[in-house]
């Protein structure tokens, strides 16, 4: 319901959690992979907010409308997983997550997905624009590296 998805659609994310890669994401970027879902060091970055993470279910489904729920609770739980292993390793203050259906909700990649963002006091973070630029595969390296990291000392990669 509520979909705008075109027919043609190559989804990207589709493309990551199917083990793929293209010239915005890299295999080298996933962090934490469950049955249900898979998070990913994005290379969309924010000016104050860099290294941010999305989080989505590994079935395609477009939008929270169309999410069913054990889908969206793993995502939610590996959220939660990604936003204290964000606060663990960043030297952030905090964390936010956004979500977004539809265009007139910001949506423009056509697979639910949630972003987990690290904080800081003034970051700005509501009312600024992501960076034109992708983050290059060098940029995204460190923050993955430290998020894998925490993952294998717990067990949980």
């Amino acid at each position: 319901m509520f979909n705008h998805e075109p027919p043609d659609y190559a989804c990207p994310l589709c493309l990551v959690v199917g083990g793929g890669e293209d010239d915005l994401t890299s295999q080298e970027d996933v962090v934490l992979r469950t049955e249900r879902a898979t998070a990913f060091v994005s290379s969309r970055w924010w000016p104050n907010n860099v290294g941010h993470v999305l989080v989505v279910p590994n079935a395609h489904h477009e939008n929270l409308y169309d999410l069913p729920p054990a889908d969206g609770h793993a995502v939610h739980d590996a959220v939660r997983e990604i936003a204290i292993a964000i606060r663990t390793t960043y030297g952030c203050e905090g964390v936010s997550t956004r979500q977004h259906n539809e265009p007139a909700g910001y949506q423009d990649a056509w697979h639910h997905h949630v972003h987990v963002f690290p904080r800081y006091p003034g970051d700005n973070l509501y009312n600024t624009r992501h960076l034109t630029t992708p983050a290059p595969q060098s940029a995204r390296h460190p923050y993955a590296q430290r998020l894998r990291s925490y993952f294998e000392e717990r067990g949980s990669c």
